[in-house]
């Protein structure tokens, strides 16, 4: 789903720190003023579960259209019954990966170390490499289903019959789905890094377990077993089907690429939760308690707002971008239908009382508008600017080692010289690049489709890290407005950016015993759902390393 590019990896000429050095050091948000219907909001803060639902690319404005719309429905409930935090942004960048290991721990990326999904480390051995005595640190790190054992396979590799009906049998120690071949390796150890072992900076589950509660998560990828934390041991019942293997007939191509496609593939997802609400493991086969934290991620809204049409309706917004078209519409029916059927489940349990619900989404997605769209391949800009660097330096190597461009730009440089990312800075700023609007027709965007661009020390300084963190990129483009990097026109719309359709994301902690809507109308941060989860559960946020680094506060008061 990414566009990220490989050029050159093995000539990153300077090394950074270690791979766990450069820790940032975040200004906390402040805990806001509240505003609501009714003082009384809730009863407690307290619950003995939270159930964490993060649906991709839900803007803050499409949940308040579709409650506007559906008064009755399960989303409404979920309004109608707690706290919305109508101003609620997500990391930069706003992609899958540091959105959700930013909920779970209460960091951004410069402090959590998780930049993007697939990106470059100046300080680790390409993946299976034996002799690490003499080889060159510098290589891409995918988190991606690049890592699995078999990246087409829905069970990634495990070898189920009867896919994809029997997923559910997966297991729920992903990590064991991963190839150790295809994972970066520690120069020190030699061994190879697995994601968990990736993350900075410890998760919820790992504190709740430690506190002795059960944990359990339903994702995309297993690389999503980075969600353990460092201990490796965070989450009991971690089920994540590969969403990017190939898809069965009727469809073509993986599971995003047809939203059909993707409704059922979430389905699965649900399936397992409403099973652990049951007191049963994801698979419905083995009785569990009930987990403290649990919850899943919807992919089903992101694709209808990528997808150009699927399944004969057409995608994204209509035009304003404001009300969302006719396959949009349908998938958040579908994920309002899902939020509905766990509702019940917890009201047929008995847990709709002890269990608090919180909504958000790990990225939202931009442009809204179909008319703001601009789609620019990313290569040609890459290669003009390699060919400009070598033009300056006939024996030098491509500049750009890895690229991940969606709509927004990091470059990791061959040469990790401040002089060479202003030269890349100094290239981007004046060369226009050449792009596609929403109906095909061609022209061209300035500065490389940028808005504002960051380079060497000032992306350690943007993300709060130090110049020796090993991660960062030596170069940040914030894109404009509706730019998109893709080749072709199989794309209207991206995340990972720092607009605001990527990162205004709606965020509601709907507590068992609130009766009452409210709204915090000031300014949050999805990285402080983490220490809001802990003391929901009467546990201590402090416990979180992010938390003690960033001062990340907890949800203002309901």
């Amino acid at each position: 789903m990414k566009s990220a590019k490989r050029n050159g990896i093995a000539a990153a000429a300077a090394v950074g720190a270690v791979m766990i050095a450069g820790s940032a050091v975040v200004p906390a948000l402040a805990d806001g003023g509240q505003h609501g219907n009714d003082g009384r909001g809730g009863r407690g803060e307290t619950s003995k579960h939270v159930l964490l639902l993060s649906v991709d690319g839900l803007h803050q404005k499409d949940l308040d259209g579709y409650v506007a719309s559906h008064p009755q429905s399960a989303l409404a409930a979920l309004v109608n019954h707690g706290t919305s935090y109508t101003h609620a942004q997500t990391p930069v960048p706003s992609d899958s990966f540091p959105g959700m290991v930013g909920q779970f721990t209460g960091g951004n990326p410069g402090t959590t170390g998780i930049y993007y999904d697939d990106t470059f480390n100046r300080a680790l051995l390409p993946a299976g490499t034996t002799d690490c005595k003499n080889t060159s640190p510098g290589t891409e790190v995918a988190l991606t289903e690049a890592a699995d054992k078999d990246p087409n396979a829905l069970d990634a590799g495990q070898g189920l019959s009867g896919l994809p009906a029997s997923i559910l049998n997966m297991t729920g120690e992903p990590g064991s789905l991963l190839n150790p071949a295809a994972l970066p390796v520690d120069p020190a150890t030699c061994k190879p890094v697995y994601p968990h072992q990736y993350l900075k900076v410890n998760t919820v589950f790992e504190v709740a377990k430690n506190a002795g509660l059960t944990t359990a998560w339903s994702d995309k990828h297993p690389a999503y077993e980075i969600l353990n934390g460092p201990s490796g041991k965070g989450v009991d019942d971690l089920f994540t089907p590969e969403i990017n293997s190939k898809a069965p007939a009727p469809f073509t191509g993986d599971w995003t690429q047809d939203n059909a496609a993707t409704q059922q593939y979430d389905g699965y997802k649900v399936q397992a939760v409403l099973n652990e609400i049951d007191g049963k493991d994801h698979s419905g086969s083995k009785s569990a308690a009930v987990p403290a934290i649990f919850g899943l991620n919807f992919q089903s809204v992101s694709t209808a707002q990528k997808l150009p049409s699927s399944d004969g309706l057409t995608g994204g917004y209509l035009a304003g971008g404001t009300v969302p078209g006719p396959l949009l519409s349908k998938a958040l029916d579908y994920v309002d239908t899902s939020v509905g059927k766990l509702e019940s489940a917890l009201a047929a349990s008995g847990h709709a009382e002890d269990t608090t619900i919180i909504l958000s989404a790990k990225h939202g997605q931009s442009p809204m508008d179909p008319a703001a769209l601009t789609r620019v391949p990313d290569g040609a800009v890459i290669d003009g600017l390699n060919a400009a660097w070598k033009a300056a330096h006939p024996a030098a190597a491509d500049l750009v080692a890895f690229s991940t461009d969606d709509d927004i730009m990091q470059l990791w440089l061959s040469d990790h010289s401040q002089g060479a990312a202003q030269f890349a800075k100094d290239y981007l700023a004046s060369h226009p690049a050449a792009g596609n609007d929403i109906n095909g027709a061609t022209g061209n965007v300035p500065t490389s489709g940028l808005s504002k661009i960051y380079a060497g020390s000032e992306v350690a300084g943007y993300f709060g890290t130090k110049t020796s963190d090993a991660r960062y990129p030596d170069i940040l483009g914030i894109a404009q407005t509706g730019v998109v990097y893709t080749g072709g026109k199989s794309k209207i719309a991206e995340h990972g950016g720092a607009s605001a359709d990527d990162r205004d994301v709606p965020l509601v902690v709907s507590g068992g015993n609130d009766q009452h809507a409210r709204t915090v109308d000031t300014t949050v941060e999805t990285t402080q759902i983490a220490p809001t989860i802990l003391k929901t559960l009467g546990l201590d946020p402090n416990k979180l390393q992010a938390v003690q680094i960033e001062g990340t506060k907890a949800l203002p008061q309901r």
